[in-house]
This record gives structure tokens, sequence and C-alpha cells, in this order.
């Protein structure tokens, strides 16, 4: 177990403005050693990229921080886009001691250990607020999350955790309830550049190489391939940097694009299977089908078999979509979609892929109708409306004599033997519910002509 960790008992308290008083701006070189990743680590909130929404003029946490002020709160974001950097400036900027625990490692005996410390603290001949910032903290269950509760509510510690999962789904309603939700953002390609060239130039914390000491097609190439991520950004700029060092240049000396070519080499996107971005990428699937974008649509499919999406899920999902979009509308869809599933299982990946991609542009491609789905609905909600209804007698069945004798089956018109093999005036819902419609055709494809021809059948059953 990982108890709480207490790197600094008194940071230095930059202004908001973004003047960093004291050691933190002394000109002191950071180890060698130490990542580059680390090393840029922001120390003023003016550093910090691609959060503007947040700390930009009128931002909730830079004016939550004017009126020094620092409530409980939880950053939700992807990877690399400054969560754990931010809970450590707001500590520095509310001269808070700030304790940290890993939920991958901490328990309910680690978070009792940093309870008893920031009650020290906070009774100590010069009172102390504690920050604890738990990491990763939609890892902790739900006994854990309820240990924080009484200590958040009474103010012993400001909590601060940090998620990639949505806290919605991740975090107990009791302790959701008492945090605010900050959400941050995935940095831009253009920001992410801008971070390499400071890194590039910078000589006390960076490199100090220069901001042309790499191509600035490289420097873009990187940018591309972090995808958001500003840790990740900097750990292939020192590694390309390392490379150039290591391998032959070209007769120019720059660097040789086969190294960058070896260093990015396939793009991972983002993609969590399981979680927020895997059902965000399903919903949009869907969505495009449905708003018969079939580009959109062979986009989303693309990402989500790149992310390792398993594509048998896909099909079932896919083939969900022509029951639940398309319907009787094109009653071709669904069978697309199940010869497509079944092409898959008998090909694999990647040659199985492609015909689950036809019937995915069929589907977004075919006319739309959900009225099957809507009427199917309405008929379970009638259900659950109207109890148990009798089945009328005259459409029961009737096997035995004694029940011919009770009136089973009585009245029944055989429909075949009548002209157009349709009893008019016959009805088959119970009485309570006679003239009930549940299913309504729209106006597209197929289902024209099967509004047409339902709307001679409804008012021949009128017919008495």
């Amino acid at each position: 177990m990982a108890g709480p960790q207490n790197p600094d008992p008194a940071p230095a308290r930059p202004s908001v403005a973004g003047r960093s008083p004291g050691s933190m701006s002394s000109g002191r070189r950071a180890e060698p050693a130490q990542p580059l990743a680390e090393r840029m680590r922001p120390r003023t909130l003016d550093e910090v990229v691609g959060q503007d929404h947040l700390l930009g003029a009128g931002g909730p946490l830079r004016v939550l921080l004017e009126a020094g002020s620092v409530p409980s709160m939880v950053f939700w974001g992807p990877p690399g886009v400054g969560k754990t950097t931010l809970a450590r400036l707001l500590a520095q900027y509310s001269d808070a001691a700030f304790l940290t625990l890993s939920a991958v490692l901490a328990g309910v005996k680690d978070i009792r250990e940093a309870v008893a410390h920031a009650q020290a603290l906070r009774s100590g001949l010069t009172p102390r607020r504690t920050i604890l910032f738990i990491d990763e903290i939609h890892r902790f269950n739900k006994s854990q999350q309820d240990a924080l509760l009484p200590y958040v509510e009474d103010g012993t510690l400001t909590l601060i955790g940090a998620t990639t999962e949505n806290p919605s789904f991740e975090l107990n309603a009791a302790l959701l309830s008492r945090l605010r939700v900050f959400v941050l953002r995935s940095l831009d390609a253009p920001a992410i550049r801008d971070l390499l060239v400071r890194a590039l130039a910078d000589g006390e914390r960076g490199m100090g190489l220069g901001a042309d000491a790499l191509p600035r097609h490289w420097l873009d190439r990187i940018a591309e391939a972090a995808d958001g991520d500003a840790r990740r950004s900097l750990v292939l700029l020192e590694t390309a940097v390392e490379l150039g060092r290591a391998e032959a240049t070209r007769a120019d000396g720059q660097p040789d694009d086969k190294l960058l070519d070896k260093l990015i080499g396939r793009g991972l996107r983002r993609f969590d299977k399981g979680g927020e971005n895997f059902y965000d990428q399903i919903s949009a699937l869907h969505k495009s089908v449905r708003g018969s974008d079939p580009d959109a649509a062979l986009y989303w499919f693309a990402r989500m078999l790149d992310g390792g999406v398993d594509a048998a899920y896909l099909a079932r999902r896919i083939t969900r979509m022509a029951i639940e979009d398309v319907g009787l509308a094109d009653p071709r869809a669904q069978r697309l979609c199940l010869d497509g599933w079944d092409t898959y299982e008998r090909l694999g990946s990647p040659e199985g892929e492609l015909a689950l991609a036809v019937a995915v542009v069929y589907l977004a491609c075919a006319p739309k109708s959900n009225a099957v789905y809507a009427g199917y609905k309405a008929a379970r909600a009638l259900v659950e409306q109207t109890g148990t209804l009798e089945v009328p007698m005259h459409i029961r069945n009737a096997p035995t004599k004694l029940m011919k004798d009770l009136g089973y089956g009585e009245g029944y018109r055989y429909d075949h033997e009548e002209a157009g093999a349709l009893a008019a005036g016959q009805t088959f819902l119970p009485d309570k519910l006679l003239g009930t419609e549940l299913y309504a055709p729209v106006p597209r494809g197929l289902e024209i002509k099967i509004g047409e021809r339902l709307a001679q059948l409804r008012a021949a059953r009128k017919a008495r």
C-alpha cells in the first residue's frame, strides 16, 4: 500500500496573474535525469496550455482562485492534459499542504493516514488546510469513496480527484454531490506544437537546443501523433532528439525522416473498451447511420475497429440499427446485415470487416423508419397499463366440445373464405382497446406501400 505523499510541506505561493516568487523561479536547473515531461510540468497557471475554458479570463477555476476559494472537485479528462499539474498548482496558489494518493495502490488505511495528517495540520499552532489529490479516483470502490465523505463534508480535507472515466458512472452519488466537476479538454495539435517548441528552446527545464533544433515537419508529425496528450508528445520529442544524435543524419545535417517514421510508427488513437470513448463512438456510429450520412458512419466504424473493438460486437449493433432505424422502410437491410455478419464469421479480420462496411453504408443510405420500433414500445407500455384483458370470445381457441359449448370461437369468420381474404368488420383487440392503433408507417421506402395497404385494411375492419 502506498501512503500519502507530501513532497513539499510549504510550497511557494504564486500570484493568480502567473508570477511565481521564491525558489520556483530561482533559475535552478532540474536534475538532468528527470524525464522531459516532468521537467516541463507547468509552474504557473499561465503555463498550462489547452484549458482556457477553465483558466482564461472569467474561467471558473480562475474566478475561484481570484476569490481565494478552492472547493473539493474532480478533474475529468483524457490522459496527458494536466489533471495532476492543476491539482499541484491549486495547492500552491491556495498555500495548502498537498498530499497525493494513487487509487490503484491506496486503500482505506492510507485514507485514514491522510486524514490524520490533515487533522494535525488543521489543529496546529498555525492552522493550514490540506488538499488531498487522488489520481484515478474512479478505481476506488464504494467503501473507499465512502471513507472520504465525512472529512470532505467537515472541511478536514479539500479533495481533488482525477479521472479519465465519466464521474457520473464511476463515483458514488453521495461523493459526487460534494464535488465540482471540471472537464479538461484534449489538447489540439497547435497547442502541443507550441509546447514542443518551448521544450526545445527552454534552457532551464527543457532541452536548451533552440526552437529550430528539429525540422518543422517533425514537430508537426509529433504533435499529431501525440493525439492530444502533452506527456506523450514530450516523450516522443525527447526520443526523437536522442535518435537524431545516435543515428546518422543527412548530408545537410538534418535528421533523416526515416528516423521519425521509425519513432512514430503506427499512431494510436484514444479508445477505451467499455469506457466513455467506447460508448461515445458507438453512439456516433449509430446516429450517423440514423442521420443518413454514410461518410460519417464509415469514419466511426473505422475508428472503432482501429481502437480494437470486437467486430462481432459491431455486427450485432449494426443489425440492431437495421431493425430499429430502417425497419420496414427497407426490409432488405436486416438481411444484408445478417449476411455481412455471417461473412465476417466466415472470413474473419480484415477481409470480413469489408462486408460489415457494406452493411453500414447501405443502412446509412436506406430510407428510415422507426415505426415498428415505436409501435412495439407503445404496445409494451399498453400491456403494462391495461393489465390482463380477456381474449375476445370469437378468436379464442376451441379444441374441445365443452369450450365450444361455452362460446369459445363462436362467430369467428375464416378470412380466407371471405372476399379479398378479409373478414370485413371482424376485430381482434380486447373490447376495451378497440380502435387502438400502434403501428404508424412512415411515408418513406416500402412503408409508403405498406401505409396505403394498412389504410385500406383499417377502413375495412371498421365496416360493420
